[in-house]
């Protein structure tokens, strides 16, 4: 299922002004959006697998690599995520 905010909130992160608002203060943009608890949690651990399940794909990779996150850590994360889904089946 979706998250309507946290794709919000990722798409809006296209915006120069505003992603390096955030990587200045992540908690101020945050608090404009009416993320669930769980959601942000999920944002403020990189979370990649829990948020990987609520949002566009492409979006969130864009996400982390505008917070921070090297490819290369993403694509890890990404994977093991995809894996430890297909293992559950």
């Amino acid at each position: 299922m979706r998250d309507y905010w946290l794709s919000k909130l990722c798409f809006d992160l296209q915006t120069p002004a505003l992603a390096d608002e955030y990587r200045a203060n992540r908690d101020a943009v945050l608090a404009r959006y009416p993320l669930k608890p769980e959601v942000r949690a999920a944002i403020m651990g990189d979370d990649v697998a829990a948020l990987s399940k609520l949002t566009n794909p492409y979006l969130l990779r864009f996400y982390f690599l505008m917070a921070g996150m090297a490819e290369d850590d993403y694509l890890r994360r990404i994977r093991a995520s995809k894996a430890t889904a297909d293992e559950r089946r």
